[in-house]
């Protein structure tokens, strides 16, 4: 009787690295008792059909794997390995290829920062699947025996020449070299540049006493203001200032800086250039004015830099043409190179600044420019110098006006930087008390009509520091009344600024971006000409649904001294009333009307901001208008 022996794989089949659909063999040897079965699975452990002998020819399109089952007539069996069938779809094979090495991926050369992973990557071809060995400079480096080389934490120690071996049965290949190199250590990065608090005056001046009005400022201090909102600036921005109130304004100004503040300080109206020194005109200037009627920016900016603050900028729409004028020069002593002032001009010495109408809207040609750029992270003079491109090519006044830029910067600071309140508390809430004072808007308030069960409720905006709207909507109907209407009046009354034809148009759209619709709107201007209280008086008119009398009922609420109007910029008599304008009220914001003379530029044509002579002005027709006196003869 024969012995029984187990099944005994004496040859595993071998896994091979081919290209797509090339044949290959696999093969098995056992011995055992009898005749011995052979059965092929794939990688789902499914059988292959037609797997039942020691030799399996398959062609692939992508990888798999393989292992055989041999049993005997007595139950026993044992499995193979399992196998690999990898498919490399890689070209430049030749059809003659028997199976040995080939390389068809070589490792790449690397520049890698120090204390970096960098990876090396070695792919061939081979019957039987190749061995892989790495070596640096020579030297074989154990245990890297598969095809990706990984390398940690990268040093002088690691950098070198790399090579892989590659090798089976058939013959040995070696890879391309690989040098590794280390590259210079980054330089050190440049420190983020912070502001321990951000703020702005913006003063624009369109209605003036003895020389022509101006119509941009006020949209371009409004566009301006809301930009620089949006990058963190504490913003006051005020129109139509006499002398006294610009000079009281700068220096409230001059209170919030302080050292780590960024300051910006901008002006749009008439002005001129004198002995090497810029004046602003304000309102009251008289004709002919002269150095101590205006305000000089020289000035300005030795005040702000007395106050060490980081970052000093003065923008300037306003003409430059030179006069010679008697009188005193501004006094001003050298300031200390503190590398930290910008001065944007909108043009250059002994020339005008224009503005211009188109579509509606009013804006100097300067200032349109300044707001397209100014919210870019650049540094403050690249800002600039983009404003300058850009108005250089404008055709209507290439050869006519050049932004011109002085600065002493010694650091690349942005208008973008960010604010950096750690360490200066104190400083921050003394600043911020300060802003509020000029900025905060009286609250919501809901006013009860108690005769006719009417409530009417008053909101506020600010359309700048010293401009606020008054909104009133009716919120509740009521049995007792009906076809009501409202008039809003104010005590003192407040002139308008804004009853000349074009520039009602202009606060209109401000009125409708504001969100509100309201059932009647108060427009207060000239805030800081405020010598007490304010009192917004409703009246409200209505039908009497039972008598179909008509009916008036009137409610005062007392505001204080709203926005600017708590700084006290004026401290002059009151205003004789008898000289303003009546207070403006509207029904409805599509009925918003004026009928104040006022010669204006055609669309799309420029004027310049130049004060012309008021004697003559009658006599001209031009469309043309500066930012400084034609004729500001000291002999007039």
């Amino acid at each position: 009787m024969s012995t029984r022996t187990e099944v005994i794989i004496l040859q595993q089949p071998m896994s091979v690295c081919v290209p797509p659909n090339h044949e290959v063999t696999l093969r098995v040897q056992a011995i055992g008792t009898g005749a011995l079965n052979y059965q092929w699975f794939d990688k789902q452990q499914t059988e292959v059909a037609g797997g039942t002998e020691p030799v399996l020819t398959v062609s692939l399109q992508i990888s798999g794997k393989y292992i055989c089952r041999v049993s005997d007539l007595y139950c026993n069996y044992q499995f193979t390995e399992w196998v690999k069938v990898r498919i490399l779809d890689e070209p430049g094979v030749s059809h003659t290829w028997k199976g040995e090495p080939h390389i068809v991926i070589h490792p790449i050369s690397q520049t890698v920062k120090p204390g970096e992973t960098f990876t090396l990557k070695c792919k061939a071809l081979g019957k039987p699947a190749p061995a892989y060995k790495w070596y640096r400079n020579g030297r074989i480096l154990p245990k890297q025996t598969t095809e990706t080389l990984r390398i940690e934490n990268a040093s002088v120690d690691t950098v070198g020449s790399y090579l892989c071996a590659v090798s089976n049965i058939l013959e040995e290949r070696w890879s391309e070299a690989a040098e590794i190199e280390m590259a210079p250590p980054d330089p050190k990065p440049e420190p983020t540049l912070m502001a321990t608090d951000k703020v702005a005056l913006l003063i624009g001046n369109l209605n003036y006493n003895n020389h022509p009005g101006l119509m941009a400022p006020t949209m371009d201090v409004h566009e301006l203001a809301n930009l620089l909102q949006q990058l963190g600036f504490r913003v006051v921005s005020l129109l139509d200032l006499t002398l006294q109130e610009m000079q009281t304004a700068i220096d409230k100004f001059l209170q919030l800086l302080d050292r780590g503040v960024y300051a910006v300080f901008y002006y749009a109206g008439h002005g001129y250039e004198h002995s090497g020194r810029n004046y602003l005109v304000a309102i009251d200037a008289p004709r002919p004015y002269r150095t101590e009627n205006c305000v000089c920016v020289q000035k300005v900016m030795h005040n702000m830099q007395n106050k060490k603050a980081q970052l000093n900028i003065i923008l300037l729409d306003t003409c430059r043409k030179w006069y010679k004028q008697k009188g005193p020069l501004s006094d001003i002593k050298p300031s200390a190179p503190l590398g930290n002032t910008v001065y944007g001009y909108a043009t250059s010495e002994d020339a005008e600044a224009f503005e211009v109408q188109d579509g509606g809207k009013s804006s100097g040609i300067f200032t349109k420019y300044l707001n397209k750029h100014v919210l870019k992270p650049e540094r403050v003079t690249h800002v600039l110098e983009q404003v300058s491109v850009d108005l250089g090519k404008d055709p209507l006044v290439r050869g006519r006006q050049v932004v011109e830029i002085r600065h002493t910067l010694t650091e690349p600071r942005a208008l973008t930087d960010p604010v950096r309140t750690s360490g200066h508390t104190m400083e921050l809430c003394r600043r911020d008390a300060c802003w509020k004072q000029a900025n905060v808007l009286p609250c919501r308030r809901s006013l009860d009509f108690q005769y006719c069960g009417v409530k009417v409720e008053l909101s506020f905006s600010a359309l700048f520091s010293n401009v606020l709207v008054v909104f009133a909507s009716l919120k509740n109907s009521s049995t007792m009344a009906q076809d009501c209407s409202l008039i809003l009046e104010s005590e003192p009354q407040m002139q308008d600024i804004f009853s000349g034809s074009g520039r009602s148009e202009e606060m209109d759209s401000l009125l409708v971006n504001s969100g509100e619709t309201p059932d009647c709107t108060l427009r207060l201007c000239c805030l800081q000409r405020l010598q007490g209280p304010l009192v917004i008086k409703v009246t409200l008119h209505y039908t009497h649904t039972q008598t179909k009398e008509r009916l008036t009922e009137s409610r005062e609420l007392d505001i204080g001294r709203p926005l600017i109007a708590s700084c006290k910029l004026n401290q002059m008599k009151p205003v004789d009333r008898r000289q303003e304008s009546r207070v403006h009220t509207v029904d409805h914001m599509s009925n918003i009307r004026y009928s104040h003379h006022q010669n204006h530029p055609r669309p799309g044509r420029p004027c310049t901001r130049k004060a012309e002579n008021r004697l003559q002005s009658s006599a001209k027709s031009s469309s043309m208008s500066s930012n400084e006196p034609e004729e500001n003869d000291e002999n007039e």
